[in-house]
């Protein structure tokens, strides 16, 4: 992407003290973009970014993006991941979320188009629900609850997706969707109720692993620095204007499957303890990523053990737990 006339383009962030808007916010700064970063800090923490205080590429500004706000510098791009992601937050806060992906949407969209800069919107693969196709394509429209309790993620995305495809039909704007499937890596918060979160930190403290429902149901996980490698070349990348692609590891496994090689990985005995099934929870789900394959030559490249063993490492560096160690 062209700077028009500057010498660095500028990326502006929302999310950024998120657990992926921070490695976005550290991606982008090692290719030498400025970087704004926006984050109202309800689910994000500043501590993600203390390591760029320094930068003078680097701005943060702690702003809810469902209120007005203004950006005085020039923008080139902005990515739009403010959003509580995981079901224990926007469980919690479910009007905020659909404000952010509303709200926020709209005010990022108008922000956008009057620096005439790019736009990527972060969606979900929540937007397919608890899909009746697998793997799931792009053209897939989803099976979706519109009034259970995964509503205010679900709807909330699919809502945010039509609202930036109107402003690329209706204004000219170079704007595209990510469709994110699960990630996992450094800086996830370890009582966030994300899956990986729970078995790392549940197996470093010795404790029985929570699994709902048999563990039969199956996930794909993607490392963090996979996704943001795909998530730069969506944003940077010419000719994808109005273009919806998904991003994920196309790699299926069960939970119990999971649960195994976390306490391997950890040294512990495989103890679990089982809980009902959330409402909703979906059965299945996997990428289907060749769209990404062909137009953005990118697939993730790191095995989930691998991606596990650098995920225990960082959880056991920053929460007290027993003594553990890492297998090969």
């Amino acid at each position: 992407m062209s700077a028009r006339g500057r010498s660095t383009p500028t990326v502006l962030i929302t999310g950024a003290a998120g657990f992926l808007g921070s490695h976005l916010c550290d991606y982008f700064l090692g290719r030498d973009w400025h970087v704004v970063a926006i984050d109202n800090l309800l689910t994000g923490a500043a501590g993600n970014l203390a390591h760029l205080a320094g930068d003078t590429r680097f701005r943060f500004e702690r702003q809810d993006v469902t209120k007005p706000f203004v950006i005085d510098d020039p923008v080139d791009l902005v990515l739009h991941f403010a959003c509580p992601a995981s079901p224990r937050d926007y469980l919690r806060h479910p009007i905020h979320t659909l404000k952010v992906d509303s709200v926020g949407t709209l005010y990022t969209l108008g922000l956008a188009k009057a620096h005439r800069a790019r736009y990527l919107l972060a969606s979900t693969s929540e937007v397919y629900g608890d899909p009746q196709v697998h793997p799931q394509p792009e053209s897939y429209w989803g099976h979706v609850n519109p009034t259970g309790l995964r509503s205010a993620y679900d709807e909330a995305k699919r809502f945010a997706e039509a609202l930036t495809m109107a402003y690329h039909r209706s204004h000219g704007m170079d704007a595209r969707i990510v469709r994110i499937f699960n990630t996992y890596g450094p800086r996830m918060r370890a009582g966030d109720g994300r899956v990986i979160p729970q078995f790392i930190t549940h197996a470093l403290s010795g404790v029985p692993l929570p699994v709902h429902g048999d563990g039969r149901q199956t996930r794909s996980f993607c490392f963090v620095d996979d996704l943001v490698e795909g998530i730069h070349r969506l944003a940077t990348y010419d000719g994808l204007a109005g273009e919806v692609f998904n991003l994920g590891n196309p790699h299926e496994v069960t939970l119990l499957e999971l649960a195994d090689t976390v306490a391997s990985l950890v040294g512990s005995g495989l103890e679990l303890v089982h809980l009902p099934m959330p409402q909703d929870d979906p059965a299945r789900r996997q990428p289907d990523i060749r769209k990404a394959q062909t137009r953005l030559g990118w697939a993730p490249t790191v095995p989930l053990r691998e991606g596990l063993r650098r995920t225990i490492e960082w959880f056991a560096s920053v929460t007290p737990a027993r003594d553990w160690q890492v297998s090969a």
